[in-house]
């Protein structure tokens, strides 16, 4: 009996051996050379004399061919000297551009070592895994991180589940089939306990190098038995659609490692291109299986089952993982060139860029281990405070995982420090020394690097260099981009809302039938702000120029050019009589600097990604050009069709001709080592953030404006959802002044409809969001258009769009144009559409109306509700309604109601996310109903702060000052919680009581903010010079010196002056400090008391009687 159990479990270790020796052989290494895998010892061993014979003849070859004369010195210069340069010398070159007089100090840099690696963002899978790679969702991760804190012997239970599939273990209980067909792709469930199942599917997807597919196992859920359902049957019939060639490689097995077993190898197959077929769901679903499926399948996102992943849920570390890319989202990380990536919103731009910047910086880890490269230098640019702020915080979550994967965590610490969370402040607020980043560009250090900056803090930082320089226009460069909070300073600047308060009533004589936001656009985007205005010493087109631009390309005003030209001729004269500036003279001011000589001071960036381009203006490109040394590192995405923001009249077409042009010509003037790549084109056209019955309808709008409008937006390929879902619902034939309209929306009025925290009310503009809070009260989260880009929702109701447009029926029936055929219901007079051709210039308007309500679309998730009763709507319902768009709900219609419940910890997320935004009054009313009174209070501070800044140049200079007092009272009374919060509450009351008038207060609060220097400074100007030398006795140090000897200077004149105020005691070191001062400025009648009181009579005798010799003689 011994020798049995002894026989038996030999043999189980040898079957164990035999598995573990088959498992590490890669059957792609084989494919590759189109040769079969070996099964035998002598097989491998001639193929492997077969393989070394080849070798050594075609590098026979090579060698012979490199050893000729006229191939070895060419490629030594080519590649030898390169490398040595790179590696040894280090030397510095300036490149010097006649034509523009740019000189640029280029220090030894990354670039060309560091390149994108395509290994470099992949993870091999977990010690002890198999050959199988697993990836793993994002629901079932999160269930896994759950076992982790509360159930650990579960944990190991489904480690150990995932662990046997990686090894091919596909037992009866391991991969049992779960959905009902028994065709297409199938999906699994392995058992793990009496009631716990891992649910998965086999995949194919793309090997690392791209050069090969691999099948693998894609795990989509942990979850009970009784937590199964009919979503199974509705995934296989969505991956079906994938077609008939993915259906085979995913149910492809080959043979088992040993013949009677049930264990697998993954296999490989030449790498394919499919045609994803969406088709329709065959199952009727209910809302929360849909909701399953487009989260599965479209929020979802799979990460491999790497050591970095154990690990990080080991330690219960909340990071981030690289996940799997489509396709295309690889091809633009690994591009080795400049590329402009083009998508509509949700698609994956911020993605691809931000996942670049990570396999960069992985690959100079990789390189620079005793090599001494210098680490790439990599910055991340974009208009908006709040995008590069989410994105620095996710790349150190990423950065984070890699650590955990044999990283050194001094990078990591590095960047967390910088990284701090600050509280509920506002990150415009905190000053540019606290932020851990230089002032000056030239104070950038490598380990500051990769970098995420606005635009605006990036060229902040450029001038703030130049003002050291004898330029004449430097220092004016310098005040435009200055960080100050000096009233006149941010009074000075025009945004579009000034412009619409300040400067359209006083161009009423000019702007019949105008509308301001085409007109904003039309003055910064191609008279101001456009490559050709770069010609003219005034930085802007003269009218000859201008009203000669073609109409092709310029069809906005082609037929107002004049009356334009005159409009902006008289926006200018106001302009410089109030002293005031725009975006686009500070970016002219700067250009002017270093156009005109001035080299950039400090190294240029290896890596330069500029997201959201969009929002920029095409002279800002060219500045933000001259940064980078790299003419393959420049990385620009961006959506013409998200351009809301006024003042960009902006194309993708456009920016890329003008740096082609910008290249060309420091090309002709440069000699480079190698030829430089063209820059790559990408286009993204998948959505990940909607389904594709939002999608669909919102793509329909793009469609419009191409059509009608083609140069105002870039031409892409259609816009597609991962999977369908339900179309907006569109209610009309209501009566809007029946009771039933409004309780159906918003309940009745002693019980008002509740929205939830991740819902949204859209309405066009403040005015109308005032009129629907009196009419419907605080019932959830309400919105503008312009407030919401950048967010997204679950559900959304944009409410009375088209009735608040200023566009009337008549132009809005311009749409109807686009109707081919007839529409059910309606005559052919009624689908009757104006020509276009007739009056363009009449329907400039209708060009923004659509790219405002694509906005409002693409902000939803799962639900996209339009609620307009008005005549005005008509024209796109029937457009819509043409194409099987919308579904259209009637007071007959019988559908749920809008609004759903959230927790409390839902509402304070979605306040947190708003209040980041600036959504303050929306983030008071999330707070409220997360029962967070704190936070209410301080949202409320910074709204009545927006209030006050709004009154600026509109009210009554006592009404400002009443505006801000309020605010600063606010902001005193807020309680803080995270480090330095409460000290940014006090530096926002100061300020606020600057702009009051209220200098004692506002020196108190400068105080205490710890902010010295200021304190002191208001407390001198309040004429509490006590207060003064106070500060100055206590905080010298932490003060400027220049500052501080004249605030000390002041304060003793003061009191020297003055006979009847005692001078505080630490006003002078000693007696002969005080004697000198006051005989240096000549202060006799002081020096003569002094000398009194110290006993000495003649000196003061002498002084007196030398006082009045002087005034007989006078």
């Amino acid at each position: 009996m011994k020798t049995s159990q002894f026989f038996k479990q030999k043999v189980k270790k040898q079957r164990r051996r035999v598995k573990q020796v088959a498992a590490a052989v890669d059957p792609a290494l084989f494919f590759r050379l189109g040769v079969p895998v070996p099964t035998t010892n002598e097989a491998a061993r001639r193929m492997a004399n077969d393989i070394a014979e080849k070798l050594k003849l075609d590098l026979d070859s090579y060698l012979s061919a490199l050893s000729s004369p006229e191939l070895a010195m060419p490629l030594k210069n080519a590649y030898v000297q390169l490398l040595s340069d790179h590696s040894t010398s280090e030397r510095p070159r300036t490149v010097v551009k006649p034509s523009t007089s740019i000189v640029v100090e280029t220090q030894p840099s990354a670039y060309p070592t560091v390149q994108p690696m395509k290994a470099a963002l992949y993870f091999d899978s977990a010690d002890g895994f198999g050959e199988w790679r697993i990836l793993i969702g994002t629901n079932a991760t999160k269930k896994l991180r759950e076992f982790r804190r509360s159930d650990g012997n579960k944990f190991k239970i489904v480690v150990k589940k995932i662990k046997e599939l990686s090894n091919g273990h596909f037992s009866d209980d391991n991969q049992k089939r779960l959905d009902g067909a028994r065709s297409g792709v199938p999906i699994f469930e392995a058992k793990m306990q009496r009631d716990l199942r891992l649910v998965y599917q086999i995949d194919c997807v793309p090997d690392h190098n791209g050069e090969i597919e691999r099948q693998a196992i894609k795990i989509y859920e942990i979850c009970t038995h009784t937590q199964l359902n009919r979503i199974w049957d509705a995934m296989n019939h969505h991956l079906s659609g994938k077609g008939k060639e993915y259906i085979q490689r995913c149910t492809y097995r080959n043979p088992p490692v040993h013949p009677g077993d049930k264990v697998y190898l993954p296999a490989v197959f030449p790498p394919e291109v499919h045609d994803v077929v969406v088709k329709p769901l065959p199952l009727a679903l209910g809302d929360q299986e849909m909701d399953q499926l487009h989260s599965l399948l479209v929020l979802d996102k799979y990460i491999t089952f790497s050591q970095a992943l154990i690990n990080g849920l080991i330690a219960m570390k909340d990071v981030q993982h690289v996940f799997e890319l489509s396709p295309q989202e690889r091809k633009i990380v690994e591009c080795t060139t400049s590329c402009y990536v083009l998508g509509r919103s949700g698609t994956g731009k911020t993605t691809t860029m931000l996942f670049k910047m990570l396999g960069i910086q992985r690959a100079w880890q990789l390189h620079s281990e005793g090599s001494g490269m210098p680490r790439p230098r990599q910055i991340f640019v974009t208009k908006s405070h709040v995008l590069a702020t989410k994105v620095e915080e996710y790349f150190v979550k990423l950065l984070d995982s890699l650590s955990l994967a044999g990283y050194t965590l001094d990078e990591l610490a590095m960047l967390k420090s910088r990284n701090m969370y600050r509280g509920l402040v506002d990150n415009d607020d905190v000053p540019d020394a606290q932020s851990g980043i230089p002032q000056r560009y030239s104070e950038l250090e490598d380990h500051h690097f990769p970098l995420f900056l606005t635009f605006d803090r990036l060229v902040r930082m450029i001038a703030a260099d130049i003002l050291n320089t004898d330029h004449p226009g430097a220092e004016r460069a310098t005040r435009l981009f200055a960080r100050s909070q000096d009233p006149e300073v941010l009074d000075s600047f025009v945004t579009y809302e000034v412009f619409v308060h300040r400067y359209w009533p006083r161009l009423a004589h000019l702007t019949k039938c105008l509308d301001p936001w085409p007109v904003f656009g039309e003055i910064m985007g191609i008279i101001k702000g456009s490559e050709m205005s770069l010609q003219f010493d005034s930085g802007t087109l003269d009218k000859n120029t201008y009203c000669s631009l073609s109409s092709r390309t310029n069809p906005t005003f082609s037929d107002q050019r004049e009356c334009l030209y005159a409009l902006f001729e008289a926006y200018s004269r106001l302009k410089r009589h109030h002293q005031h500036h725009d975006i686009a003279d500070r970016t002219h001011a700067v250009l002017k600097v270093l156009l005109g000589g001035t080299p950039l001071k400090g190294p240029r960036v290896d890596f330069l990604y500029v997201d959201e381009a969009q929002d920029n203006l095409l002279i800002d490109a060219l500045l933000l050009r001259l940064t980078c040394s790299n003419p393959e590192g420049l990385f620009w995405a961006g959506d013409t069709a998200q351009t809301i923001s006024a003042g960009s009249s902006f194309r993708f077409d456009d920016l890329k001709a003008f740096l082609y042009r910008i290249e060309v010509d420091q090309a002709s003037h440069v000699v480079r080592e190698r030829a430089v790549a063209p820059p790559a084109s990408f286009q993204l056209a998948i959505n990940y953030r909607s389904h594709g019955g939002i999608v669909n309808c919102a793509h329909s709008v793009i469609e419009l404006i191409a059509r009608f409008w083609p140069n105002s937006i870039d031409s892409l390929q259609p816009e597609r959802g991962v999977v369908d879902g339900l179309k907006p619902v569109f209610f009309t034939a209501w009566d809007k002044d029946t009771v039933r309209y409004e309780q159906f929306l918003f309940g009745t009025s002693d019980s008002h409809i509740e929205f939830g925290a991740d819902q949204c009310i859209l309405v066009r503009d403040e005015k109308a969001k005032e009129k629907l809070q009196q009419q419907v009260g605080n019932i959830g989260v309400i919105m503008t258009l312009y407030e919401s880009k950048g967010l997204e929702f679950n559900d959304v109701l944009l409410y009375n769009f088209f009735e608040d447009s200023t566009m009337d029926l008549s132009r809005w029936r311009l749409v109807l144009a686009a109707i081919d055929g007839v529409v059910e219901g309606y005559k052919p007079c009624q689908l009757q559409a104006p020509c276009f051709e007739r009056d363009e210039t009449r329907y400039v308007g209708l060009c923004r109306e659509l790219k405002l309500l694509y906005v409002g679309i693409t902000r939803a998730r799962k639900n996209m509700w339009i609620v307009d009763t008005s005549d005005k709507g008509e024209p796109m319902r029937i457009f819509w309604t043409s194409r099987s768009q919308i579904q259209i709900c009637t007071p007959e219609t019988d559908v749920s109601h809008l609004a759903v419940s959230s927790t409390p910890q839902e509402w304070a997320e979605s306040g947190r996310s708003l209040f980041q935004h600036k959504r303050y009054t929306q983030a008071m009313h999330c707070f409220g109903r997360a029962n967070m009174p704190r936070e209410v209070r301080v949202a409320e501070a910074y709204h009545f702060r927006e209030l006050a800044r709004a009154t600026i140049g509109i009210a009554l200079p006592s009404e400002q000052c009443r505006a801000f007092a309020k605010a600063a009272d606010a902001f005193v009374s807020c309680d803080g919680e995270a480090p330095g919060e409460k000290l940014q509450y006090y530096r926002a009351a100061a300020e606020c009581y600057v702009r009051a008038a209220e200098d004692r207060k506002a020196a108190d609060a400068y105080l205490s903010a710890e902010e010295y220097e200021l304190a002191a400074k208001c407390y001198r100007k309040a004429g509490i010079f006590n207060k003064t030398v106070d500060v100055l006795k206590s905080h010298s140090e932490k003060m400027s010196r220049e500052s501080a000897d004249e605030l000390l200077t002041v304060c003793r004149l003061y009191y020297c002056s003055k006979d009847d105020e005692k001078p505080p005691s630490s006003l002078f070191s000693s007696l002969e400090e005080k004697l000198a001062f006051l005989e240096t400025y000549g202060l006799d009648v002081a020096l003569a008391v002094l000398y009194e009181s110290q006993g000495r009579y003649v000196e003061a005798a002498e002084l007196h009687l030398s006082e009045a010799c002087c005034e007989a003689r006078s």
